[in-house]
C-alpha cells in the first residue's frame, strides 16, 4: 500500500499566547501536540519584542526553552520586506530604508537568527509599492531588491520564503510567480497563504487560480481562512476593518480542500527538493486570526489555536496528507528521561 505524502505542522505560537509570553507560547504548542513553530512576537522576560529585536541573552534564553520543550523552529517569521520600495510620501505609516543598509543590518539580522535557532527558513516578504500605484509597474525593482536577499541567504544556507499577501508588490500568485520567475534561483520558495486572497474579496475560484499560478514555486504553506464580507466593497487594499471574518480552515473562503487535495501530489517531490537544502520537510504553518489580525500579526488565543488544529487535521485526513503529532516517546526524549 502506497503511504500518503506527509507534512510538518507548525504555528506562529504568538497566536496563542495574550501576553505573548515564551513560556505560554512553547507551552501550549507542546500541548497541542506540535513539535515546531515560527518566533514573531515574543517575551523572553525583557517585554514583548519582535524576533528581530531580541537581544543575544533573550535568544540564548528562547534556545534554552525550546530545548526544555521539546520545540524546534521551523523559520524566522521575519518582516523582511515590510518595509517601502521607494522614499515616496503615500499617506501610510510604512518605513523606508535604504537597501543597501537594509540588507547589511536587517536581512543579515534575520540570517543571524536562522542560524542561532536551528532552521534553515526565513520568512519574508515582497515590498511595499507607493500606495494607489499599479505594482505590475514595481515588480523589476522589487525582485532585484528580493535577488540580492536570496544571494546573501545561500551565501548562509539559508531559503527564503516570499509570502503572498495584500498591499505589497506580491500582493497575488501571479505577480508573485513573476518575480520567483525573474530571480530564478533554488534557495527562493514561495509562502502560499489562502487567507491573504480572501481578503482582498477573491472568490474560491479566483483563490485556487491564484494558488495555480504560484504553485511550482511553493516551499511551504500558512494556513488562514476568511469568509467574505459582501458588505465590504475592495478598494484595492486591505485595511483593519476587514480584518475581522477569519474562520477555520475548513469553513472559509479559501478552498483549502480543492489546495491541498492538488497540493497533495506536490508533497514529495517538495520534500526532496527541500532536503537538498537541509530543509526537515514541507511544513503547513498556522496562522488563523480567529480572534482578529492586523498588518504584522494576529490572536487566536490558545483555544482558538486548538480550534484551528482540529480544523487543519479534519483537512488532512479528508484529503489524505499525512502528519504526525506528539507521541509520549518525543515527550521522554524533550525532557532526557
Amino acid at each position: 500500500m502506497q503511504s500518503e505524502p506527509t507534512v510538518i505542522l507548525s504555528g506562529f505560537a504568538d497566536e496563542a499566547a495574550l501576553g505573548k509570553g515564551a513560556v505560554e507560547e512553547l507551552s501550549v504548542f507542546a500541548a497541542l501536540g506540535l513539535e515546531y513553530y515560527s518566533p514573531r512576537f515574543v517575551d523572553v522576560g525583557q517585554g514583548v519584542k519582535n524576533v528581530m529585536k531580541l537581544s543575544d541573552a533573550e535568544i540564548a534564553e528562547l534556545v534554552r526553552l525550546h530545548a526544555a520543550y521539546g520545540m524546534r523552529v521551523a523559520s524566522v517569521g521575519s518582516p523582511i520586506g515590510k518595509v517601502k520600495l521607494l522614499d515616496t510620501e503615500d499617506g501610510t505609516r510604512n518605513a523606508y530604508v535604504p537597501f543597501p543598509k537594509y540588507l547589511e543590518q536587517d536581512v543579515q539580522r534575520a540570517m543571524d537568527l536562522a542560524h542561532a535557532f536551528d532552521t534553515r527558513l526565513v520568512r519574508g516578504f515582497s515590498f511595499y509599492p507607493p500606495r494607489g500605484e499599479d505594482p505590475v509597474r514595481h515588480v523589476p525593482q522589487a525582485a532585484e531588491q528580493i535577488a540580492a536577499i536570496v544571494d546573501r541567504c545561500a551565501r548562509e544556507g539559508i531559503v527564503f520564503g516570499l509570502e503572498v499577501e495584500a498591499n505589497l508588490v506580491g500582493c497575488n500568485g501571479l505577480m508573485l510567480a513573476e518575480i520567483y520567475r525573474r530571480v530564478s534561483h533554488p534557495h527562493l520558495v514561495l509562502i502560499f497563504d489562502g487567507g491573504n486572497l480572501s481578503t482582498q474579496n477573491m472568490p474560491r475560484a479566483e483563490v485556487v487560480a491564484e494558488y495555480q499560478a504560484m504553485r511550482h514555486g511553493i516551499g511551504w504553506m500558512h494556513i488562514k481562512d476568511y469568509r467574505i464580507d459582501p458588505k465590504l466593497q475592495w478598494t484595492g487594499t486591505v485595511d483593519e476593518e476587514r480584518l475581522k471574518n477569519f474562520v477555520p480552515a475548513d469553513e472559509g473562503d479559501s478552498a483549502h480542500e480543492t489546495i491541498l487535495r492538488d497540493f497533495r501530489a506536490v508533497i514529495p517531490s517538495l520534500a526532496d527538493r527541500l532536503a537538498a537544502l537541509g530543509v526537515p520537510g514541507v511544513f503547513l504553518e498556522l496562522e488563523p486570526h480567529l480572534k482578529g489580525g492586523g498588518q504584522f500579526g494576529g490572536f487566536s488565543g490558545a483555544d482558538g489555536m486548538g480550534v484551528a488544529l482540529r480544523a487543519l487535521l479534519r483537512l488532512l485526513d479528508y484529503t489524505r496528507i499525512g502528519y504526525q503529532l506528539r507521541d509520549f516517546e518525543s515527550i521522554r526524549r524533550a525532557r532526557g528521561f
